[in-house]
């Protein structure tokens, strides 16, 4: 556990000594082995449970099963493995999407992060009482203030309740954007503009149900001094996720991590991804011939995301990914972050931890200075 001058971050009856989390990576990318090592630092160390099934040998003829089970197989040995704060991130959009929320709840997860959709559908079980039982945080992932309000609108007028926290992801962000194509590089859209928009749309709900909302700054954070600058606009943690891919401990095989070492400022694209969204993401033959109008065979029994239209899409993006996370990447291709060029060495989780909070508090002195 390190010592710093960074705040806590705390959510609700949690508190991660280290305000930083990290993001949940699909698919395949940041499982136990990733998740356990933040948690283990002090940080929220989070478990993707996007296309988690896909090496369950019955995955393409029992698809809820081996969803199933392969979650609770990578919860429980992340749970195992470390006595921090974990967390699981889901898809609003995945079709198990449900089957997925109670199982991060039964395993006993600290954090449920909500993404790739509007978290405002829950089973008719789900009550105040329901909610203030859970001991989980439900957390919401948004790229809007708009979006926001009307999460936490429909929370408070069918549950009585509202989400513990918010993660606000900017345009600079991995994987699929919630933004549209245009937006993306058009700086009244940037993490900066809209992070206090958020901070000020809570405050109302806030209010009301006498609750702190902390929010999480996400996408494009790079440094101990993005972080700093974070926090000076008001939020009170940070999400990082292509960072975490740069380390020993991450999920993902060792060509995968490479992929993003070699990766030059001009690969990095915005695709146009099968399942309705923009995405960001390392360019690659694969992905060049899908532009030059190659269709790869979709053979899809699953049918994993409510949006993507399988009999038209040019390939199934979650096995693309799962190849990708193999280090096959003559199939697939990688997600990354804008800043993927930046990195150039592969270090451990300490490592990573220790040289953002040592920033961050370089980024501190400076500030004071004037």
């Amino acid at each position: 556990m390190f010592e710093t001058k960074a705040p806590p971050l705390e959510i609700g009856n949690k508190s991660a000594k280290i305000p930083i989390i990290q993001g949940g990576m699909g698919v395949g990318i940041s499982g136990p082995g990733l998740a356990t090592a933040v948690a283990d630092a002090g940080g929220i160390g989070v478990v993707s449970a996007v296309g988690i099934g896909f090496e369950e040998p019955d995955f393409f003829t029992d698809f809820d099963e081996a969803n199933r089970r392969a979650l609770r197989k990578k919860l429980r040995k992340a749970r195992q493995g470390t006595n921090g704060l974990l967390g699981v991130n889901i898809m609003v959009a995945l079709t198990d999407y449900d089957t997925m929320v109670d199982i991060a709840i039964e395993e006993k997860m600290d954090f449920l992060f909500l993404g790739a959709g509007l978290p405002i559908k829950f089973p008719e079980k789900f009550t105040r009482e329901k909610f203030q039982k859970i001991d989980a945080k439900f957390i919401p992932i948004v790229s809007s203030a708009k979006a926001v309000e009307l999460i936490f609108k429909v929370w408070a007028k069918k549950f009585d309740y509202i989400p513990d926290a918010v993660v606000v992801e900017g345009p600079l962000a991995g994987g699929h954007l919630g933004f549209k194509p245009e937006q993306i590089d058009d700086p009244e859209y940037s993490l900066e503009k809209i992070l206090v928009p958020v901070i000020e749309r809570l405050k109302p709900f806030e209010k009301k149900f006498n609750k702190n909302v902390p929010v999480i700054a996400a996408g494009g954070i790079y440094t101990g001094a993005d972080i700093h600058r974070m926090f000076r606009l008001g939020a009170k943690g940070v999400q990082l996720g292509t960072r975490f891919v740069a380390t020993h401990e991450c999920d993902a095989d060792e060509k995968f991590k490479q992929a993003y070492l070699q990766a030059r400022k001009e690969d990095i694209k915005i695709i146009r991804s099968p399942v309705g969204l923009p995405g960001r993401a390392i360019y690659n033959k694969f992905l060049a011939d899908v532009e030059d109008g190659y269709k790869h065979p979709v053979n899809c029994p699953c049918k994993c995301l409510r949006t993507c239209d399988y009999k038209t899409a040019p390939y199934c993006i979650a096995l693309a990914l799962t190849q990708a996370k193999k280090g096959l990447f003559k199939s697939g291709f990688a997600f990354a972050g804008d800043n993927v060029w930046r990195v150039n060495e592969i270090i451990s989780v300490k490592e990573l931890i220790y040289t953002l909070l040592q920033e961050y508090e370089k980024a501190d002195i400076e500030v004071m200075a004037g």
